[in-house]
């Protein structure tokens, strides 16, 4: 079992990636939906990589740090999500569709250029650079949780990513309905979580972290 200070020196090592996942994650968000007529995220002045606006001191801070202090291997949090009018898309379907997959498409984007950050590192960086162990853990630790954060959020699950993309093939009358699964969501997602359900996950993100870092390593 980790002790207090391992489990502390692996929240210092997961805090920085996972602070920039969700700040990139929400970005994308506001990015495409202002590309698709809608600036309200520009507008509230969320369109920034600047982290503080996005921080949600519940789910950005306290949570993740109890989740890692606790001895759960990934940090499970949030950003504050940036404000979306879907009304004001160009095409509402097409633009939900679209602003719905930047955020895990996002993270994605991320946990490649993580095992880029990982091979570069390993193969140009000496080991004597005093941070070379930090950074080479952290951007480990990057590409993991990108996929993770990625793959999480596209579970058909209101109010999450995956279920405003099912929202799109469904008819106005059904995708209300849908979207009333919202007042359950945080029994269901706490059942998922204290059943070890959301341990699934682990597999493809090992797979596709696995099958990431090998590929990019091929380059180098």
């Amino acid at each position: 079992m980790l002790s207090f200070e391992e489990r502390l020196q692996g929240l210092l090592i997961q805090i920085v990636p996972f602070i920039m996942a969700v700040v990139f994650h929400e970005f994308a968000h506001g990015w495409v939906a202002n590309r698709w007529g809608d600036p309200t995220a520009k507008n509230s002045g969320r369109l920034t990589l600047n982290p503080v606006p996005h921080i949600d001191i519940l789910g950005t801070l306290i949570f993740p740090a109890i989740n890692m202090l606790s001895g759960i291997n990934l940090l499970i949090g949030w950003a504050k999500p940036v404000p979306i009018n879907p009304s004001r898309f160009k095409n509402y379907r097409k633009g939900l569709f679209w602003v719905s997959l930047a955020g895990p498409g996002m993270n994605f984007i991320l946990a490649i250029l993580s095992a880029f950050a990982v091979c570069i590192l390993h193969t140009w960086v000496p080991r004597s650079f005093y941070l070379h162990d930090p950074l080479f853990k952290m951007s480990i630790v990057s590409v993991s949780l990108n996929y993770f954060l990625g793959i999480f959020n596209l579970i058909p699950l209101p109010p999450l990513d995956g279920s405003k993309v099912v929202e799109v093939f469904l008819s106005y009358e059904a995708s209300r309905k849908y979207e009333a699964l919202a007042q359950y969501s945080f029994y269901i997602f706490m059942a998922l979580l204290m059943t070890g359900a959301f341990s699934v996950l682990s597999i493809p993100v090992h797979f596709f972290t696995e099958l990431t870092l090998r590929w990019v390593s091929a380059l180098f």
